[in-house]
């Protein structure tokens, strides 16, 4: 287990010590950025024995909390500093007319990715990666999709070059395959990703973002799953009593496979989340194939598990009222405006507006 209170204070002593704002941002990336060390530290959740997972999960976000608000007032003051020091030494024509500011916003899918991400965290979850260019072997065939599956033909998956072999990754599944051929089990993971197919419509995009989840352990049965699933759906859409069915389905790499609806009502011109008698599918899951189990050398008499995979980009419509999918990835900058995220802040309502 790491000691937080060492890091902790290695952290707040950095940026205790920095004297202007440039120091401070390089200090930002050196905590949050790819390789910085609270990122560091979250990739090692999956390494931890199962009963310190949780323990782990919370102190680190506990830590991530502290710091984020206090790099906050930190900018906050280097920016006060700065506009006292301008008032002392320039002087200011006031005919002039007065210049625009623009804040930086960020993006719904990064946000969602970020809130999904801590969610799945606090119940012991890692973060893999995996690439956006992906052999059919690792997208189709390791995961048992037939050979005429509908999803192999050339109008419904992105093919280079012509190529039977190379395509853009219509899901972020391939992760699990590569995370479980590389390692062994037991597997706690999310994989969240860019991915891509043939389809566009004000509810879907040739190119759109996913989330993978995967467990595999000894005697892991469809109630886990439930249970892991109504955890996520309360914490995300932050509803307390929510309404969730589990409806048969099919998909060539779980089964028994199953997609997951939440219960809504349409109010005022508005849906809300979690109460209602109408119906809104946002996942699909089910019990890993053994096929798939066995495509990675995991014998599938000794370990099960569980896979579910939803859009974040339909999260993000369901949470903060945004209403055609095609708008995310338009570059508009009155829409980022309208629906971003102010940094280091926390979203306390909907539309993406923070107080």
């Amino acid at each position: 287990m790491e000691n937080f209170d060492q890091i902790e204070s290695d952290i707040l002593n950095k940026i205790k010590n920095v004297n202007n704002q440039s120091s401070l941002d390089s200090i930002k990336t050196e905590i949050f950025g790819k390789r910085g060390v609270i990122t560091e530290l979250f990739k090692k959740i999956g390494s931890l024995d199962q009963s310190k997972r949780k323990e782990y999960a919370s102190k680190l976000n506990a830590l991530k909390t502290k710091v984020t608000e206090i790099l906050k007032e930190k900018f906050v003051d280097f920016g006060q500093s700065e506009i006292n020091k301008k008032l002392k030494n320039e002087k200011i024509d006031i005919t002039l007319p007065g210049r625009d500011y623009f804040a930086g916003k960020i993006h719904p899918v990064s946000q969602v990715i970020d809130e999904v991400t801590s969610i799945f965290a606090e119940i012991g979850f890692s973060v893999e990666e995996g690439p956006d260019v992906e052999s059919e072997y690792y997208n189709f065939s390791a995961l048992n999709t037939p050979e005429n599956h509908p999803a192999r033909d050339m109008q419904d998956t992105f093919y280079l070059n012509r190529s039977k072999d190379l395509l853009l990754r219509t899901h972020t599944s391939p992760v699990q395959i590569r995370t479980m051929l590389k390692s062994k089990p037991p597997f706690k993971i999310i994989a969240p990703g860019r991915t891509y197919r043939c389809d566009s419509d004000q509810t879907h995009s040739p190119m759109f973002h996913q989330l993978e989840g995967l467990h595999i352990d000894k005697n892991i049965n469809m109630g886990h799953l439930k249970g892991c699933l109504y955890y996520f759906v309360k914490k995300f859409f932050e509803i307390e009593k929510v309404k969730i069915r589990f409806r048969p389905s099919h998909f060539p790499f779980t089964e028994p496979s199953a997609e997951v609806d939440i219960g809504y009502k349409i109010q005022d011109g508005q849906i809300k989340i979690g109460e209602g008698d109408k119906w809104l599918e946002i996942l699909g899951c089910g019990m890993v194939h053994p096929n798939v189990l066995k495509n990675v050398k995991v014998n599938p008499k000794q370990y099960q598990g569980y896979a579910f995979g939803v859009g974040i980009d339909r999260l993000a419509m369901l949470k903060y009222g945004i209403n055609d999918l095609r708008a995310f990835f338009e570059s508009d900058i009155r829409w980022l405006e309208f629906y971003g995220f102010d940094p280091l802040d926390v979203p306390t309502n909907y539309r993406g507006l923070s107080r």
